[in-house]
């Protein structure tokens, strides 16, 4: 379900349009998982990440946004995954 919610979000709010000659330039991919969270990935074409970090019992998901080539992560906000649940990309 989080990478489910998270693929509809990220294809809903992410222009998409820059993959489609190459597909493998934008990515939603699971994560890490600890006994409270998921954590999934999206891959934008720029090579910047947002990880989403997905609570396992509320559905809030912290999203950070990081650009690895210059080292910073910044915190970009919260959505609620229940209401990315069952929407078509």
């Amino acid at each position: 379900m989080a990478y489910e919610g998270v693929n509809n979000y990220c294809h809903s709010e992410y222009d998409w349009s820059a993959a489609e000659d190459n597909p493998s330039m934008m990515s939603v991919t699971m994560g890490d998982e600890t006994e409270t969270e998921y954590q999934v990935i999206f891959r934008s074409y720029t090579g910047a990440l947002v990880n989403f970090y997905v609570d396992k019992a509320s559905g809030k998901t912290r999203m950070v946004e990081s650009v690895p080539t210059l080292d910073i992560d910044t915190v970009t906000g919260t959505i609620n995954l229940f209401d990315y649940l069952g929407k078509a990309n």
